[in-house]
């Protein structure tokens, strides 16, 4: 059974910091692209990072210098530091393989009040 925990999210005033984590299981993790999503209220879900299993990453150009991506393979768990953060940052974030493979976790709210 395919499982994707998020957690770490919470509320945070303008130019915090947070770590999100993400425990997945029943997944080939080792082997797979995964990344971070996040959704606004009233926005589609939009990519924010990426890691490839080599420990190639990629960021939106929102979140470019602020975040950064990284996996530990022998936890299975997708971290995301985030950085300098912004009332623009508010959403609920997810993990995923990327492109998206399994059903959605419940993700994580973060909240930057400014």
């Amino acid at each position: 059974q395919v499982r994707l925990v998020e957690s770490g999210g919470g509320l945070v005033q303008a130019g915090g910091s947070l770590r999100l984590s993400c425990a997945a299981s029943g997944i080939f993790f080792t082997a797979r692209t995964m990344a971070w999503y996040r959704q606004a209220p009233g926005k589609q879900r939009e990519s924010v990072a990426d890691i490839s299993s080599r420990g190639i990453t990629n960021y939106a150009d929102s979140v470019k210098g602020r975040f950064t991506i990284a996996r530990d393979n022998a936890k299975n768990t997708l971290y995301l530091q985030m950085n300098s953060l912004k009332p623009e940052d508010t959403a609920v974030y997810y993990c995923n393989t990327k492109p998206t493979l399994y059903s959605w976790g419940q993700g994580t709210q973060v909240t930057v009040s400014s």
